[in-house]
C-alpha cells in the first residue's frame, strides 16, 4: 500500500498495522515450519545415506561368508538386505538434496560404465529446425556434434510361426509329394524351442514360478496355464536327459574330481511344508594342472543326504576324490578304487568361522599358516602334475608338517568339546 492510500484515521492505521503484524507473524511461522522441514529432510537423508552404506558393507561381508555349507545360513538375510537396499536407493533417488530457484540439485550419481559394444545401436539424428541462422538468416555450416547414448529395452514378445506344407500331385501316376512334418521339441506341442528355453531359464535361473509366468504371458494375451507349463518343463527335462547323461559320463571319466553337496528347500507334496533335499555337485577341472580337457560340472538332486547317493553316483569312478569329511564317502574310499584328497577350503572354513565369531591370536595364526599353503599352490597353478608334486614336496610339505605339530600342541591345551578343538580335529 502506497503512502497516499493510507487512511488518515489513527484507529484505522492501528488496525492496519495489527493486520500486517499478524501477517508477519504468520509468515515467520511458515518460514520456521519450512526450515524445520528442510532440516528434518536433511537429517532423514543423512540417516538414509548412512543406512545405505551400512547395508552395502553388511551385504559384502555376508557375501564373503556365503560359500559351501554356511552359505544357506545367510541366503535369507542377504535377500532381505538386498531388498531393503533397493528401497533405500530408490527413496534416495526420488528425494532432491536442495531447491535452488527452479533448479533441483540431486545427489551425485556413481560413474557409469560405457554401454556394451555388442548391443545393437539405433541412431536418431536431431537437427535444428532450420539450416539458416535464426539471427541473421545466413546459411549455417556443420560444426560438429554431441552424442549421448540412452539404454532402451525392447520387451520380449510372442510370435506365431506358420509351417505351411504344400502338396503336389503327379498328373501321370497320381503320386503325391509333400515335405515331411517339422521336428518339434515336444511331440504335437505348440511350444517352439525358444519358448521352452525361456520358460526353463525363467523358472530355474531367474526363480520365476510357473504360476507367475502364466500371469505374465496372459498380459500379452497368450493364455498358458500352469499345468501346461509344468508339462512342458517335464517333457523338456526328458528331452535334455541325453545331454545330462553325456555331461555325467564326461565328468566321471576324469582321474580327479571335486565333490560337494548343499541343502535345498523343496515342497513336500500334499503337506504344504518344505523339506530339505540335497544337490550334489561333481566338478571335473584340471586346468590348474595344465590339462586342456574341457572343465564340466554335473549336478544330481537327492531327497536327503544318505551316503548311498554319492556312493551310487561314484560307482564307476576311479581316481582321486577331493571332498569334505562327510562319512558317506568312507565306503567309497574303502573300495580301494578311489583315493581321498581332503579339502583345505573346508578345513580353513572352520577356523575362519571361529575368527569371525571370536577373533584371537590362535585363529589368526591358523589362517596365516593355511594362507602360506595357498601361496605355494599359486606358484605352480597351471603347471604339469609332476612339476606341481615336486614343488609341493619341497615347499608345502614342511609347512604342513609344522602346521600339524602346532595344531597337535594347541589341542593338548584345550577342552575336547570346544569349537576350537573340533576345528583342529577336523583339520588333522
Amino acid at each position: 500500500m502506497s503512502l497516499p492510500d493510507l487512511p488518515d484515521d489513527i484507529d484505522a492505521l492501528k488496525a492496519l498495522l495489527a493486520i500486517q503484524q499478524a501477517q508477519l507473524v504468520e509468515a515467520e511461522a511458515r518460514v520456521g515450519e519450512l526450515e524445520d522441514l528442510v532440516a528434518s529432510q536433511t537429517a532423514a537423508d543423512a540417516r538414509r545415506t548412512a543406512e545405505i552404506e551400512y547395508l552395502k558393507l553388511t551385504i559384502a561381508k555376508l557375501q564373503k561368508l556365503a560359500f559351501g555349507r554356511k552359505s544357506e545360513k545367510y541366503d535369507h538375510q542377504l535377500d532381505q538386505l538386498e531388498l531393503r537396499l533397493e528401497d533405500l536407493i530408490a527413496d534416495e533417488a526420488a528425494t532432491p538434496l536442495a531447491m535452488a530457484g527452479d533448479k533441483v540439485a540431486t545427489r551425485a550419481q556413481p560413474m557409469r560404465k560405457p554401454l556394451p559394444d555388442h548391443l545393437p545401436r539405433e541412431t536418431r539424428t536431431h537437427r535444428p529446425d532450420s539450416d539458416t541462422c535464426a539471427q541473421c538468416g545466413s546459411a549455417m555450416t556443420y560444426l560438429g556434434e554431441d552424442v549421448a547414448e540412452q539404454l532402451e529395452y525392447v520387451p520380449a514378445s510372442f510370435k506365431v510361426i506358420r509351417h505351411v506344407r504344400p502338396k503336389f500331385a503327379c498328373t501321370c501316376c497320381e503320386h503325391i509329394a509333400q515335405a515331411p512334418a517339422i521336428s518339434r521339441p515336444i511331440s504335437r506341442g505348440i511350444a517352439g524351442p525358444g519358448l521352452l528355453a525361456h520358460v526353463l531359464v525363467a523358472k530355474y535361473a531367474d526363480h520365476l514360478p510357473l504360476y507367475r509366468q502364466s500371469v505374465m504371458y496372459a498380459r500379452e494375451g497368450v493364455e498358458l496355464s500352469r499345468s501346461t507349463l509344468a508339462g512342458w518343463v517335464g517333457q523338456s527335462a526328458a528331452l535334455l536327459r541325453p545331454l545330462v547323461d553325456a555331461v555325467a559320463r564326461h565328468v566321471m571319466a576324469a582321474t580327479k574330481l571335486h565333490a560337494d553337496d548343499t541343502p535345498v528347500q523343496v515342497l513336500a507334496p500334499g503337506k504344504g511344508v518344505t523339506k530339505t533335499g540335497r544337490l550334489w555337485v561333481y566338478v571335473r577341472d584340471d586346468r590348474a594342472s595344465g590339462d586342456a580337457t574341457p572343465a564340466a560340472v554335473w549336478f544330481a538332486y537327492t531327497p536327503n543326504r544318505q551316503g548311498v547317493y554319492p556312493q551310487t553316483h561314484l560307482a564307476a569312478f576311479h581316481g582321486t576324490l577331493q571332498a569334505d569329511a562327510y562319512a558317506g564317502y568312507d565306503a567309497i574310499y574303502q573300495t580301494g578304487r578311489v583315493v581321498e584328497a581332503a579339502c583345505w577350503a573346508h578345513a580353513r572354513r572352520k577356523f575362519h568361522d571361529l575368527h569371525e565369531a571370536r577373533p584371537n591370536d590362535f585363529n589368526r595364526e591358523a589362517l596365516k599358516r593355511i594362507a602360506e599353503l595357498y601361496v605355494v599352490e599359486a606358484e605352480v597353478r597351471g603347471k604339469p602334475p609332476d612339476e606341481r608334486s615336486r614343488y609341493r614336496q619341497a615347499n608345502a610339505k614342511p609347512l604342513i608338517d609344522a602346521l600339524h605339530a602346532w595344531l597337535s600342541e594347541m589341542l593338548a591345551t584345550l577342552s575336547k568339546k570346544s569349537d576350537t578343538s573340533k576345528a583342529i580335529l577336523y583339520a588333522r
